[in-house]
């Protein structure tokens, strides 16, 4: 029985227009709710939130003085369709690319890192078994 859904995933940035507007492009969705420190954009998928934090720093890649905690897989169609169109949204290719054939690190707008990959993981839905 769960104890909870995920409601939200919220992003730290110090713009929180141009994050949100570029999740929404990149995701197909739409921002659907604005406050002064936050814009939260809508997909058929789920929702997330751009939310202002003070002095906020970027985190780096792949490692560093503000690592990252979470990022994204995004499955796409083609990687290289998929990278230029994100670029085009305002995000940047990571210095660093581990296996840039199989799939490819991107940093949005506020610097969270992405991964466009040509397909999802294959999990198992049913009850965790012991190997």
């Amino acid at each position: 029985m769960a104890i909870a859904q995920l409601s939200l995933i919220t992003l730290n940035c110090a713009d929180k227009e141009e994050l949100a507007a570029f999740w929404a492009a990149l995701l197909g969705g739409e921002i659907v709710y604005r406050a002064d420190d936050l814009a939260v954009v809508q997909t058929e998928r789920g929702s997330l939130c751009a939310l202002v934090v003070p002095d906020y720093r970027p985190p780096t890649w792949p490692g560093g003085d503000t690592p990252n905690h979470i990022h994204f897989e995004l499955k796409v169609d083609d990687l290289d369709d998929a990278q230029a169109a994100a670029l085009e949204l305002g995000a940047r290719t990571a210095e660093v690319q581990p296996d840039p054939n199989t799939w490819r690190v991107m940093l949005d707008p506020a610097g969270h890192p992405f991964c466009l990959v040509p397909h999802a993981p294959l999990l198992p839905l049913g009850p965790k078994q012991d190997a």
